[in-house]
Protein backbone atom coordinates (compact mmCIF):
# COMPACT_ATOMS: atom_id res chain seq x y z
CA UNK A 1 0.00 0.00 0.00
CA UNK A 2 1.59 3.40 -0.93
CA UNK A 3 1.96 5.70 1.74
CA UNK A 4 -0.22 9.42 1.50
CA UNK A 5 3.82 10.97 1.37
CA UNK A 6 4.67 9.11 -1.58
CA UNK A 7 1.39 9.62 -3.20
CA UNK A 8 1.32 13.17 -2.13
CA UNK A 9 4.84 14.25 -4.14
CA UNK A 10 3.25 11.94 -7.12
CA UNK A 11 0.24 14.90 -7.57
CA UNK A 12 3.09 17.03 -7.93
CA UNK A 13 1.10 20.12 -6.85
CA UNK A 14 2.47 23.63 -6.61
CA UNK A 15 2.82 25.70 -3.48
CA UNK A 16 -0.34 27.99 -4.60
CA UNK A 17 -2.40 24.84 -5.25
CA UNK A 18 -1.58 23.26 -1.66
CA UNK A 19 -2.98 26.84 -0.41
CA UNK A 20 -6.07 26.68 -2.43
CA UNK A 21 -6.57 23.65 -0.80
CA UNK A 22 -5.59 24.06 2.58
CA UNK A 23 -8.27 27.34 2.32
CA UNK A 24 -10.80 25.26 1.39
CA UNK A 25 -10.42 22.92 4.09
CA UNK A 26 -10.15 25.36 6.54
CA UNK A 27 -13.64 26.81 5.22
CA UNK A 28 -14.87 23.11 5.75
CA UNK A 29 -13.56 22.31 8.72
CA UNK A 30 -15.28 26.27 10.23
CA UNK A 31 -18.35 24.94 8.77
CA UNK A 32 -18.79 21.58 10.27
CA UNK A 33 -17.50 23.49 13.74
CA UNK A 34 -20.54 25.95 13.06
CA UNK A 35 -23.39 23.26 12.43
CA UNK A 36 -21.76 21.26 15.43
CA UNK A 37 -21.73 24.37 17.90
CA UNK A 38 -25.29 24.77 17.17
CA UNK A 39 -26.14 21.20 17.62
CA UNK A 40 -27.57 21.04 13.85
CA UNK A 41 -27.70 17.76 12.35
CA UNK A 42 -26.89 17.17 8.44
CA UNK A 43 -30.24 16.57 8.09
CA UNK A 44 -32.16 19.88 10.12
CA UNK A 45 -29.06 21.74 7.73
CA UNK A 46 -30.85 20.16 4.53
CA UNK A 47 -33.93 21.13 5.87
CA UNK A 48 -32.98 24.31 5.89
CA UNK A 49 -31.27 24.87 2.87
CA UNK A 50 -32.44 22.59 0.26
CA UNK A 51 -29.18 20.92 -0.04
CA UNK A 52 -29.18 17.36 0.15
CA UNK A 53 -28.00 15.54 3.48
CA UNK A 54 -25.88 13.07 1.50
CA UNK A 55 -24.24 16.14 -0.69
CA UNK A 56 -23.82 17.70 3.19
CA UNK A 57 -21.97 14.69 4.04
CA UNK A 58 -19.76 14.46 0.75
CA UNK A 59 -19.25 18.10 1.43
CA UNK A 60 -17.97 17.86 5.12
CA UNK A 61 -15.68 14.50 4.92
CA UNK A 62 -14.20 16.34 1.72
CA UNK A 63 -14.69 14.42 -0.64
CA UNK A 64 -16.93 17.08 -2.64
CA UNK A 65 -15.42 20.44 -3.85
CA UNK A 66 -18.15 22.97 -2.60
CA UNK A 67 -18.80 25.91 -4.79
CA UNK A 68 -18.90 29.08 -3.38
CA UNK A 69 -22.59 29.43 -3.39
CA UNK A 70 -23.53 26.47 -1.81
CA UNK A 71 -20.94 27.37 1.27
CA UNK A 72 -22.46 30.56 1.76
CA UNK A 73 -26.14 28.94 1.77
CA UNK A 74 -24.99 26.61 4.59
CA UNK A 75 -23.49 29.17 6.56
CA UNK A 76 -26.30 31.76 6.01
CA UNK A 77 -29.40 29.95 8.31
CA UNK A 78 -26.57 29.22 10.74
CA UNK A 79 -25.76 32.49 11.40
CA UNK A 80 -22.39 32.88 9.49
CA UNK A 81 -20.45 34.31 6.50
CA UNK A 82 -17.22 34.33 5.26
CA UNK A 83 -15.14 37.28 5.84
CA UNK A 84 -11.80 37.79 3.50
CA UNK A 85 -9.17 38.49 5.55
CA UNK A 86 -5.29 39.14 4.63
CA UNK A 87 -2.59 36.17 4.98
CA UNK A 88 -0.36 35.57 7.33
CA UNK A 89 2.71 37.48 5.63
CA UNK A 90 4.40 33.97 5.85
CA UNK A 91 1.64 32.72 3.67
CA UNK A 92 1.54 35.27 0.99
CA UNK A 93 3.78 36.08 -1.83
CA UNK A 94 2.69 38.85 -3.69
CA UNK A 95 4.52 38.39 -6.88
CA UNK A 96 2.73 34.87 -7.07
CA UNK A 97 -0.73 34.29 -7.78
CA UNK A 98 -3.02 31.45 -7.95
CA UNK A 99 -4.93 30.53 -10.89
Amino acid sequence: MEKWNDFERKLNLTPEEEAQIQIEMDIIKATIEARKKLEISQEELSQQTGIKQPAIARIEKGTHSPTMNTIIKMLYPMGYTIKVVPLEKADFNPKKSIR
